[in-house]
């Protein structure tokens, strides 16, 4: 009898013990699951600086000694820098500077006559698409015409007003680029003795650095 309990809780407790070690098998700890961390969305705000170049159609209109108009058309190269400041819904707003020179000479009634440097103060406003700004822009805009030859030779500052719009796009965190158009009004001067007024049409690709 003696024999046959102790070969009873023997069984028992190996039974038990197998119990245990499955439970200890199976129920171990699982792994913490990763958690993804979002990125941080995109902002416009801050400064930045670039440079461009493009093309520019000019025309000048001259009533005086000299009558008539000319087309002064030409390539330019110049740089930017500016501020934005992105407003909640993706709005932005900005203030740009900039400095450009421009090839246009043409030769008028024997004199070399054309506009080189050139430079402007605008506003921005925008809408910022992550990545992607679509943008309008105005303000003063001032460029240095001048007349070479026959006798002459005089520069004119000439100050009017700018407006246009165009596309900003990041290509990375801090390097974006650009595509404008501008409309540019100089206004009117009396150079070498004849009323000279001139505006131009202006494409530029440029390309920028935020900070």
């Amino acid at each position: 009898m003696k024999k046959i309990l102790f070969l009873a809780s023997s069984v028992a407790l190996f039974g038990s013990s197998a119990a245990f070690a499955a439970d200890a098998i199976y129920e171990a700890p699982q792994a913490p699951v990763a958690q993804e961390v979002a990125a941080p969305a995109f902002s416009w705000t801050g400064a930045y600086i670039g440079v461009l170049g493009g093309y520019g159609w000019g025309n000048g209109d001259f009533d005086g000694g000299v009558n008539g108009s000319e087309d002064f058309d030409g390539g330019r190269i110049g740089g930017f820098v500016g501020y934005n400041w992105e407003l909640s819904s993706g709005f932005l707003v900005g203030l740009e500077g900039d400095v450009n020179y421009d090839w246009n000479e043409q030769t008028v009634a024997g004199a070399d006559v054309g506009t080189d440097f050139s430079g402007s103060v605008r506003g921005r406003v925008g809408y910022a698409m992550d990545r992607a700004v679509i943008f309008a822009a105005g303000g003063w805009t001032a460029t240095n015409g001048y007349v070479d030859g026959a006798g002459v030779d005089e520069n004119k500052t000439f100050s009017g007003w700018t407006v246009g719009g165009g596309v900003d796009y990041a290509f990375t965190d801090k390097m974006f680029g650009r595509l404008e158009y501008r409309y540019n009004d100089y206004g009117d001067k009396n150079i070498a003795g004849t009323n000279v007024d001139f505006d131009q049409h202006v494409v530029n690709v440029g390309l920028g650095v935020k900070f």
